[in-house]
């Protein structure tokens, strides 16, 4: 087996950080799926402005749509849905065959909605409709006004990836978020397996702390967050409120663990993915560390339960000057503002190429 197919085979979902047109219709998807055990996919506005900008693949679709009166931001989700639901069916016989807990794709609500909650959920519900592709997320933030959309939306039944989790308190909410929901469909007679991941960014930790931290403690924060997330949602799989619901027939939902490609050119390309071998989880790489992966990935030790030496680095860190908990903070709303530049992006984008 390459190293991708043995994360696999301990139990860790690879998924692909990326989609476009061409990757579908070349069967470079398909390949992926059959030599590297990749099992599901992501995306966001600046993978597909990326892949709309670059070549030629779209230009015909945006052309008739725009003919057709379609305003961008329609467009845009017309064109995504289309690719989506196309990688969709490619992992349809994952999805099946692990009973819904693998084979899924990932659409994210636009980020303008994200201080409103109700248009979060109004769009989050009409978008899973109209792709109607039952392993397709909807990815919604895990701000602090997007929380009660994620308990909405998973209490009106749309499957969703919470995105732009960073400290492990960010975390537990949001996975706190997605149990209320559960819990809400449960007591009024509905399936309460609605599925779920719960995705914690790595890499931009360590590249906010570069220029703050001895040479020694380097590279060092983002992974020592993501023990303690492991940690925490070991805990939660274990606690009595997670078991009633599994026991209930709700599969849990998964902790996923994204920017994993290095930012830092001194550090090996598998330096996250390697490090964060764990059953239970998943990661979601882009493209080029995929295949550097399945050549020379070398999946480490598997996470431990109880964070292993996590808590030992961070109070390092600490000593060292950094506060954690504000960077958290600042790490999420500096991401939220990526988002909607990214998608203000993609729409000049958009009404360049139309």
């Amino acid at each position: 087996m390459n190293p991708a197919q043995r994360l696999h085979a301990l139990g860790q979902s690879l998924w692909l950080d990326n989609i476009t047109r061409t990757m579908v219709a070349d069967g470079t998807l398909a390949r992926y799926i059959d030599t590297i055990a990749v099992t599901g996919l992501t995306s966001n506005p600046t993978i597909f402005e990326q892949a709309i900008a670059k070549g030629s693949a779209y230009d015909s679709a945006i052309k008739a749509k725009a003919a057709a009166g379609i305003d961008h931001e329609a467009l845009f989700f017309d064109l995504a849905i289309e690719d989506l639901s196309a990688a969709a069916q490619l992992f349809r016989p994952e999805f099946e065959r692990t009973r819904g807990v693998d084979g899924w794709v990932s659409l994210e609500v636009s980020p303008l909605l994200a201080d409103d909650t109700a248009g979060t959920v109004q769009a989050a519900i009409a978008l899973h409709a109209k792709a109607a592709q039952p392993n397709l997320y909807i990815k919604i933030p895990g701000t602090p006004a997007g929380l009660k959309a994620i308990e909405d939306a998973i209490a009106a039944g749309v499957p969703v990836n919470v995105t732009l989790l960073f400290s492990a308190d960010q975390y537990a909410a949001a996975a706190e978020a997605w149990l209320r929901g559960v819990e809400r469909r449960l007591a009024a007679g509905l399936d309460g397996n609605v599925s779920s991941v719960a995705s914690v960014f790595v890499s931009r930790w360590d590249g906010a702390v570069k220029d703050a931290l001895p040479a020694a403690l380097q590279n060092q924060l983002g992974l020592a967050m993501m023990g303690r997330c492991h940690r925490v949602y070991r805990e939660l799989l274990a606690s009595p409120r997670w078991q009633k619901v599994v026991a209930a027939g709700v599969a849990p939902q998964r902790l996923l663990f994204a920017s994993t490609s290095t930012k830092d050119p001194a550090l090996p390309d598998c330096y996250y993915v390697d490090a964060l071998a764990a059953p239970d989880t998943v990661n979601t790489i882009p493209e080029k560390t995929l295949l550097a992966y399945a050549e020379r990935g070398n999946p480490g030790a598997v996470l431990a339960d109880d964070g292993g030496t996590a808590e030992a680095a961070l109070a390092a860190i600490t000593a060292a000057g950094i506060d954690i908990g504000a960077l958290a903070v600042k790490l999420q709303r500096d991401g939220a503002a990526s988002f909607v530049k990214s998608w203000n992006d993609l729409l000049g984008c958009l009404a360049a190429k139309a």
